[in-house]
């Protein structure tokens, strides 16, 4: 099946216009942040066209790579398909892509996520996973010119939570450049946030929902329904659609759970810290799909993505208290539809992937 080319990168945004914000149980000390589409920002050459656009990451340099589906773009006259991995300067301006099927590695039927390290190698993962066990069970690594260095798993090959050698259609990935560990949200096909050596590969540790161990069988597993109980408290003792990891500067692991609308929170060995439920109650149960922080030191606030209400929603950190919304359902400029992953930049700047929007949408903020 293919679709049409249609990608609305930029943002067209009057420059002056604020991100509608609406504010929670927000005491004076925790002031909603205010933000404003970046109109002019991201400079695609006209005859590159991209897909479905699943992942973004930020570098050191403020470069910003995405992760886009070309299986769901059509090269047209004097217009090429990009390949997967795309990388952005500072400033904007489209510097290459590289990646996609080739000898020596296995490509994933469905780009999902990735990952930047400070050394500027590229991690990506895919999602696909069919009834009859076919998927994308591996991890692929890259130097920053594209080549290939290392993939973790094999396709087709998961075999549930307890296999140590591969994963089973990984949702997300994030470094931890001063251990040099890669934490994976396994949590298509398993329930699990699973631990490897960036640099060797090697299986280090898992953990399930609260830091046990992930169950033996995933058979219940059904991260595309609602939650697996309907506890107020502590809501379901297993992970139900694990896919997202992000690392604070503290040295905290942030899991989202996204059919369990919730945020858990560890230690990098596993041990669980606390939680926070995100958007129980609305229309669509799956909430919880990207995180990012904010640029301050002390990275004082969450941004979330709740993909399937399509908002961005935002977290006092310290608290783990919702405190406000970003944004709207829609597909005008600035709001969202089907918010996916996202990350931040130096200058406090939000970068957010739309899947259904097929587009990414760059939220300055205003000072």
């Amino acid at each position: 099946m293919s679709f049409s080319p249609r990608i609305v990168i930029a943002i067209a945004w009057i420059a002056t216009a604020p991100l509608a914000a609406v504010a929670g149980d927000v005491s004076p000390t925790e002031a909603m942040p205010a933000f404003r589409c970046d109109p002019h920002w991201l400079k695609l050459p006209g005859d590159v066209a991209l897909g479905e656009v699943s992942a973004v990451a930020v570098d050191r340099r403020d470069h910003l790579w995405v992760l886009h589906r070309p299986r769901t773009a059509e090269a047209t006259d004097g217009r090429h398909v990009a390949l997967p991995i795309v990388e952005f300067d500072a400033a904007g301006r489209y510097m290459r892509s590289f990646g996609g099927a080739a000898d020596g590695y296995e490509w994933p039927e469905v780009e999902h996520s990735l990952a930047v390290t400070a050394r500027g190698d590229v991690w990506i993962g895919g999602n696909f996973r069919g009834r009859d066990g076919h998927g994308d069970d591996m991890l692929l690594k890259f130097d920053a010119t594209g080549r290939f260095v290392m993939q973790i798993g094999r396709r087709d090959a998961g075999r549930g939570n307890l296999d140590t050698s591969n994963l089973r259609a990984p949702a997300d990935i994030a470094m931890d450049d001063r251990t040099h560990e890669l934490f994976v949200a396994d949590g298509y096909g398993n329930q699990r946030v699973i631990v490897f050596d960036e640099r060797s590969g090697e299986f280090l540790r898992m953990w399930g929902a609260f830091g046990a161990a992930p169950p033996a069988s995933n058979d219940a597993l059904a991260s595309t329904s609602g939650p697996t109980d309907s506890s107020e408290a502590l809501g379901s003792g297993t992970f139900n659609g694990v896919h997202a990891v992000e690392i604070s500067r503290d040295g905290h692991l942030y899991v989202s759970d996204r059919a369990n609308q919730r945020i858990q929170v560890f230690t990098p060995a596993g041990k669980f810290l606390r939680q926070v439920f995100v958007d129980r109650g609305l229309p669509s149960p799956l909430t919880v799909s990207g995180i990012t922080f904010s640029a301050d030191p002390a990275q004082r606030l969450l941004y979330v993505a709740d993909w399937g209400n399509s908002t961005l929603v935002v977290i006092d950190r310290r608290a783990m208290k919702v405190v406000g919304t970003l944004g709207r359902p829609g597909t005008a400029d600035c709001e969202f539809r089907g918010p996916h992953l996202l990350d931040h930049d130096s200058k406090g700047a939000i970068y957010v992937a739309e899947v259904q929007g097929r587009r990414v949408q760059k939220l300055m903020p205003s000072h």
